[in-house]
C-alpha cells in the first residue's frame, strides 16, 4: 500500500512511495507528531539520479522488518534535495561537522525542533566498510534518545551554534585592497592542484571544475599566460574524449570515478551541462578550435532532445541506472562492437578503447583511446566514426531508458539559459540567441508567483519559494540576454527582481542568506559563499550588483559588490578551486569593467561582432533611444552612423565606428 509520498510530484519521492516506511514529505506535520509522541525524527535526503540512494532504498527502506522498526521508533521524512536545497544545505553542513565528509543519501537524526544531533550518508544492511548496519544505527539512536536525552539536546545545541557561527564568520571575513599580485598568487595556488597529465584538478573522484577552468581562461585573456590556456584546453579535450562524455548521444555525466575521465558516475544533470556548454563556447571564442564548438553543440542537442519540457523549460536530470544497473544504458560488450562495427571493427575497437573483457566492470565505456587523442584522422575515418555512432545511437534508443527526473528548477534553467546566450554569441548563431530569449520569457511566466518566484515546476504544479540561487541566476540570465539580444526590457526586469532580493535575502553583513526571510522551516539560515556543483549564489549576486550598479550608476550596489569580493578574497586566494566564480570577479575587479554602448545604424551587427569575442570584463548594450536606462545611455543615442561608446571605471573613450579598433582599445586599457 502506498505511503503519503504517492501524492507528491517529485520523482525521487515517488520512487519511495511504495516503501513500507511510513514516509512524510517535508513540512510541519511530521515535526508536530514527533513532538506529541516524543520521538526522534529521521530526515533522509537524496535525489532521483542518485545511485547510492537507490542502493540504500533497495537494501533497507524496502525491507519490511527494518521499515517496521523505523515506523515504530521514528517519524520519518523523505526530502528531495533539489526541491529543498536549503534543508539539504543545513543538514549537510551539520553532518560534515560531525564526520568531516558528506554525500547522498544523507540520513540525519533530528529533534522535533528540527535540530540535527547525529547522522551520516549511506549505511549498509549489514556491518561493512567500517560502518554499522542501518539497523544497528537505528537501535543506537533509539537508545541515545531515551537514555541520554541531555546529551542529545547538548549535541543539537552545539551543532546549531556551529552552523550559526560558521555562517557569521564567513560573511564577515576581513578583506582589503585587491591587486594583480593577489591574482598571480591565486593562479599559482590553483596550478598546484592541476592534473597536468589528464587535465582538471586533483585525483579521483574528479569533477569538471567548470568555474575554476573559467578563471584560467580569463587569466589567459588578461595575461597571455599560455600555461593557463593549455590547461584549459587539455582539460576540455580530455573530458570531451573521455567516458565522462557520452560519445554516442552527447552530454556530460556528473563526475568521473577515476583520474583519467574514463568511468563516470553516469547520471546526467542539466546544471553540469549548462556550465560546460558555456565553458566550451568561451574556450572556442578564444581558440577557434572546432572540437570545442562541436562538444558544446552536441551537449545542446542532448539537452534539447533528452531534457526538454513540452511547454518550453528543461527537466533536471537522467538517472545513472537503468534496469537497476548503473551505466547499463550507455555501455557495450566487445561482441556488440564486433557485430555493429562490421568491416571497420578493428579500427573502431582501437579508437574507442574496447577490450574483450571490458574496460569497466566487464563491459565497455566508449572513449577515445590515448593513441588517437592527438591523432589527425582522415576524412574517411571521420565518416566511419559518424556512421558508427549513428548506428549505436539507433540501437541504444531501443534499450530501457534511465529514469527522467521531470521537474524543472528555476536556478538550473537559468544556468542553461545563460549557456544558450553565450553559445549563441560566441558561435554567431542567431537561432541559439532566439532560443535563449524564448526560454527566458518562459521562465518569467512559468515560475512567477504573486510575490516573487517559485523554485520548482512539475507538470502544471509550481511550488516552494525560490532560493537565492534561483534569483541570482535568473537576474544574471536577464542581464546576459539583454546584451545578447539588445532587448533592454530584460535589464528593467532584472532591476525589479534585484530590489526584491535585497529586501528578502539581505543578511547582517554585505552577503545574502540562501533562503528568504519569510521562510522559517529551518532553524538556521545559511550564507552560501563557496562554489559547489553550482556557482556560489553570493558570487553571482556580487556580479549582478556590479553590472547593474554600473548600468544605473548606483554607487551603493557597486560598493556592496566590491565589499563582497574583498570579504572572500583571502579565502579565494588560499583555496581557488572552491571559489572559482569569485576568482573570476576578482580578476574583473583588478582589471576594471568595460561598458560598451552600441548605437546607430548597423548596431545589431556591431553588437554581435563584439559579443562573439570572449572578453571577460566587457559588457555590451544596444540603445534604441535615450528614454530607457538613462544613466548608461545618457548622450549615447544616435540615429545616424554607427557609434560605439567605451566607458571604463574612470573615463569614457571617444566614440568609434570600427569594432576592431574598439577591441584594441579595450585590450590597451587592460
Amino acid at each position: 500500500m502506498p505511503n503519503r509520498l504517492i501524492l507528491e510530484q517529485s520523482q525521487y519521492l515517488l520512487q519511495h512511495a511504495n516503501n513500507p516506511v511510513d514516509w512524510y514529505p517535508w513540512g510541519d506535520e511530521p515535526f508536530e507528531i514527533a513532538r506529541k509522541e516524543n520521538k526522534p525524527v529521521l530526515v533522509s535526503i537524496g535525489y532521483a539520479a542518485c545511485h547510492w540512494c537507490h542502493v540504500m532504498e533497495h537494501e533497507s527502506f524496502e525491507n519490511a522488518d527494518i521499515a517496521n522498526y523505523m515506523n515504530e521508533h521514528f517519524v520519518c521524512i523523505k526530502v528531495d534535495r533539489e526541491e529543498h536545497p536549503d534543508v539539504d544545505h543545513m543538514y549537510m553542513d551539520a553532518i560534515q561537522a560531525i564526520s568531516g565528509s558528506g554525500g547522498w543519501p544523507l540520513n540525519v537524526f533530528v529533534t522535533p525542533n528540527r535540530l540535527p544531533f547525529y547522522g551520516g550518508t549511506y549505511f549498509p544492511p549489514v556491518r561493512a566498510y567500517n560502518r554499522p548496519s542501518w539497523r544497528q544505527l537505528l537501535e543506537r539512536m533509539v537508545e541515545i534518545w531515551y537514555e541520554q536525552a541531555d546529551q542529545v539536546v547538548h549535541q543539537a545545541d552545539q551543532l546549531k551554534a556551529h552552523l550559526e557561527n560558521a555562517s557569521k564568520s564567513l560573511s564577515v571575513a576581513a578583506g582589503g585592497g585587491l591587486t594583480k599580485a593577489d591574482i598571480e598568487q591565486t593562479f599559482a595556488s590553483l596550478m598546484t592542484q592541476a592534473d597536468l597529465e589528464h587535465g582538471g584538478f586533483g585525483s579521483a573522484p574528479k569533477f569538471p571544475g567548470s568555474m575554476t577552468l573559467s578563471f584560467l581562461l580569463d587569466y589567459y585573456y588578461y595575461t597571455r599566460n599560455t600555461h593557463a590556456l593549455n590547461h584549459v584546453t587539455k582539460s576540455l579535450y580530455d573530458m570531451g574524449q573521455g567516458g565522462i562524455y557520452d560519445q554516442v548521444g552527447g552530454g556530460f555525466a556528473r563526475y568521473s570515478t577515476d583520474r583519467q575521465w574514463l568511468a563516470p558516475h553516469f547520471e546526467k544533470m542539466l546544471y553540469d551541462n549548462a556550465l560546460l556548454i558555456r565553458l566550451y563556447a568561451e574556450a572556442y571564442a578564444v581558440t577557434g578550435d572546432e572540437f570545442l564548438k562541436r562538444i558544446a553543440l552536441e551537449c545542446i542537442e542532448f539537452v534539447e532532445r533528452e531534457l526538454k519540457e513540452p511547454t518550453g523549460g528543461y527537466f533536471c536530470s537522467l538517472d545513472a541506472d537503468s534496469e537497476g544497473v548503473e551505466g547499463k544504458f550507455y555501455t557495450w560488450s566487445y561482441e556488440d562492437i564486433l557485430e555493429i562495427g562490421g568491416e571497420h571493427r578493428d579500427f573502431l575497437i582501437q579508437y574507442f578503447g574496447i577490450e574483450p573483457e571490458g574496460n569497466w566492470e566487464h563491459t565497455n565505456i566508449l572513449h577515445v583511446a590515448p593513441r588517437y587523442q592527438n591523432a589527425v584522422l582522415s576524412d574517411e575515418q571521420e565518416l566511419i566514426l559518424q556512421s558508427f555512432k549513428g548506428r549505436l545511437f539507433e540501437i541504444r534508443k531501443q534499450r530501457i531508458r534511465p529514469l527522467l527526473d521531470d521537474k524543472c528548477i528555476l536556478a538550473w534553467n537559468a544556468l542553461y539559459n545563460i549557456a544558450l546566450s553565450k553559445a549563441g554569441n560566441h558561435f554567431s548563431d542567431a537561432g541559439l540567441v532566439e532560443r535563449a530569449e524564448e526560454h527566458l520569457n518562459w521562465m518569467l511566466d512559468a515560475f512567477e508567483a504573486q510575490n516573487g518566484f517559485f523554485h520548482t515546476k512539475s507538470g502544471n504544479v509550481v511550488k516552494i519559494p525560490a532560493k537565492l540561487d534561483d534569483y541570482a541566476y535568473l537576474v544574471n540570465a536577464l542581464i546576459q540576454n539583454s546584451s545578447a539580444t539588445g532587448n533592454n526590457i530584460f535589464i528593467n526586469r532584472a532591476l525589479n527582481i534585484l530590489e526584491f532580493i535585497i529586501a528578502q535575502f539581505s543578511g547582517e553583513s554585505n552577503y545574502f542568506y540562501y533562503s528568504p526571510q519569510f521562510m522559517n522551516d529551518i532553524p538556521v539560515r545559511k550564507t552560501e559563499l563557496h562554489d559547489g556543483a553550482l556557482p556560489s549564489s553570493n558570487a553571482v549576486m556580487a556580479e549582478n550588483l556590479w553590472l547593474l550598479g554600473r548600468i544605473t550608476e548606483n554607487s551603493v550596489w557597486i560598493s556592496q559588490a566590491e565589499q563582497m569580493i574583498f570579504g572572500v578574497m583571502k579565502s579565494a586566494v588560499r583555496n581557488p578551486y572552491s571559489y572559482g566564480y569569485w576568482c573570476r570577479l576578482m580578476q574583473k575587479k583588478v582589471r576594471g569593467e568595460r561598458n560598451i554602448v552600441v548605437s546607430g545604424s548597423d548596431s545589431a551587427k556591431a553588437l554581435g561582432e563584439l559579443n562573439k569575442m570572449h572578453i571577460p570584463n566587457m559588457f555590451c548594450l544596444k540603445t534604441p533611444s535615450e528614454e530607457i536606462l538613462k544613466a548608461i545611455f545618457k548622450n549615447k543615442f544616435c540615429s545616424g552612423n554607427l557609434s560605439i561608446f567605451v566607458c571604463t571605471e574612470t573615463e569614457c573613450l571617444p566614440p568609434e565606428s570600427d569594432t576592431g579598433k574598439v577591441l584594441q582599445a579595450i585590450r590597451n586599457h587592460n
